[in-house]
């Protein structure tokens, strides 16, 4: 009879803590489905407190809203985020949800290296992530490079354009466009008209070591060619190639000037 007992109150018990759980579970989707918890307001803030240049509250509403589904409880946050990253100019988007009805979005924006293919109109990112934004946004501060290569190679495009960069400016030339192309072999375009062949990179270090070259040579070439120099192909092992602007015969061949 007492085991009869115990079994009833155990039975009892468990009952009722399913339907307690039922219970829960009902009043949760209830309360999860009513409109108080919409999202109301949304802000929008920089990663790391940098301010925002391109990307603003307005912009990331309406690019991202009609792209939100759910509300407080019920949103996916990886698909928010998602969404706020096909804003133009957001790289990366965090997402944060603040009781009842609040999002806060922290947005990193692109840093625009150059134009990319621009028979696409596309731009590369310092980083070398390819991406599409508004290029008169992007060159508000003046034109940009002009790279170009395999989609594939665009981090390595982006790393090299920076490295041949600081190595121009120690010799107060800048770039002004890189390619790589198909066959993976590099031309580079400086501000004062010169088209710098650099040829492909079959080892480790080639490309850096021609730079160097260029860099060593440059001085003593421009003093020597002033405002003559059209293109320096620097892929002969030993030297060089220089043609002036308006030759017609073959190129100047400086083969110890390095």
């Amino acid at each position: 009879m007492l085991n009869d007992i115990r079994l009833m109150n155990s039975l009892t018990r468990a009952v009722l803590a399913v339907l307690m759980l039922v219970l829960l579970f009902a009043s949760y989707r209830w309360l999860a489905l009513q409109n108080y918890f919409d999202y109301r307001v949304i802000t929008v803030s920089g990663a790391q407190q940098v301010a925002l240049r391109y990307v603003d509250d307005a912009t990331v509403r309406s690019a991202a809203l009609p792209r939100l589904r759910g509300n407080f409880f019920t949103g996916d946050l990886h698909a928010m985020r998602a969404a706020f990253e096909t804003v133009p100019w957001v790289h990366h988007a965090s997402v944060r949800r603040e009781w009842p009805n609040k999002l806060q979005v922290t947005v990193e924006e692109y840093v625009a290296l150059g134009t990319w293919d621009d028979v696409n109109g596309r731009l590369l990112s310092v980083d070398g992530v390819i991406f599409s934004a508004n290029l008169d946004e992007a060159e508000q501060e003046g034109k940009l490079l002009e790279l170009a290569g395999p989609d594939d190679s665009a981090a390595e495009v982006a790393a090299r354009t920076l490295d041949l960069q600081a190595s121009l400016s120690t010799i107060n030339l800048k770039l002004r466009a890189l390619t790589l192309s198909k066959r993976y072999a590099w031309t580079a375009k400086l501000d004062n008209g010169i088209t710098l062949y650099l040829g492909r990179e079959l080892n480790v270090g080639d490309l850096k070591m021609r730079i160097q070259k260029f860099v060593s040579v440059y001085p003593s070439l421009a003093a020597r060619f002033p405002n003559r120099i059209e293109s320096i192909d620097m892929r002969y092992p030993n030297g060089l190639a220089l043609r002036q602007r308006g030759q017609s015969a073959p190129v100047t061949s400086l083969k110890n000037e390095t």
